[in-house]
């Protein structure tokens, strides 16, 4: 089963299901970015639109991209603010979005997904204006060690998605290669008991 088909299936139960990933996500972007002025947002991976809605209590306009035309529809049917705008696209292709249009791009708990992070960071210099900031917030390399990867239950069993191992190095790299600059980096942990392996990582990234 392809990942866009597996996410079509997983978003009938994405927002109600128990999910300590998704929600400590939530919890990195709005504590991090919540420092952060930001009017014209470019969100990679939106989902159903578990962080467009706080994107939008702070900018004048969103746009959501997602490979899954049912995890879109579920963030449609959530959202209908005329500010923001949710197209069907796969992030290894053409984003559709003129170049210099975002002051803040996000990527949350996409790029497990994408073997190949130096286009994905190329094309997020392109679409981000001069000193625009780029926000990835993912699982933490550690956690993947061990084995954990996006999965979901279904009535057959636990439905394991096919998933990339990225080092932390791999995205300071990129991010250098492509003209970004480190701001910050975060590890985020369950229940704030820093004495486990950190579920998620963070970086804040400007163009430079």
């Amino acid at each position: 089963m392809s990942i866009e088909k597996a996410y079509d299936i997983w978003a009938h139960q994405y927002d109600t299901n128990k999910n300590r990933t998704r929600d400590l996500d939530k919890r990195s972007t709005i504590e991090t970015l919540s420092n952060y002025n930001f009017e014209n947002v470019l969100e990679l991976g939106c989902g159903t639109g578990k962080n467009t809605v706080w994107l939008l209590s702070k900018a004048k306009q969103v746009v959501g991209l997602d490979f899954s035309r049912e995890m879109l529809n579920k963030a449609k049917e959530k959202i209908s603010d005329k500010r923001v705008v949710f197209k069907k696209t796969d992030l290894n292709e053409s984003w559709g979005v003129d170049n210099n249009f975002a002051d803040l791009i996000t990527c949350s708990l996409t790029l497990e997904h994408i073997d190949d992070l130096n286009p994905i960071f190329k094309k997020a210099n392109q679409k981000l204006t001069k000193n625009g900031v780029l926000f990835i917030s993912e699982l933490h390399p550690f956690k993947q060690y061990t084995g954990s990867k996006a999965q979901y239950e279904t009535d057959k069993g636990t439905k394991e998605l096919e998933v990339f191992v990225h080092h932390i190095s791999d995205y300071v790299g990129s991010a250098k290669s492509n003209g970004f600059k480190l701001l910050e980096i975060n590890e985020w942990f369950d229940n704030h008991s820093e004495k486990e392996i950190p579920r998620l990582i963070s970086f804040v990234f400007r163009k430079i």
